[in-house]
C-alpha cells in the first residue's frame, strides 16, 4: 500500500481522478498504485512525483 502517495494527493486536493487526468493515465491506475496492486513505471513515478511535488524517495522508496 502506499500511504505516502495517497496522502500527497491528498494534501495538493486532488481526486485520484484529477491526478490521473493531469499525468495521462486512468483513475484505476492511480487507485491500483495506492492499493500497492501495481508497480508503476520510472517515469510514471517521476510524472507523479512531479504533479505532487516530492521525490521519488518521498513517495516509493521504501523507508529502512
Amino acid at each position: 500500500m502506499n500511504e505516502k502517495m495517497k496522502q500527497a494527493r491528498l494534501e495538493k486536493n486532488l481526486s485520484q481522478t484529477e491526478l490521473a487526468k493531469i499525468i495521462g493515465v486512468s483513475r484505476q491506475t492511480i487507485n491500483m498504485i495506492e492499493k500497492g496492486d501495481y508497480n508503476p513505471t520510472i517515469g510514471l513515478c517521476r510524472n507523479i512525483c512531479k504533479v505532487l511535488g516530492c521525490t521519488l524517495n518521498d513517495l516509493f522508496w521504501e523507508d529502512k
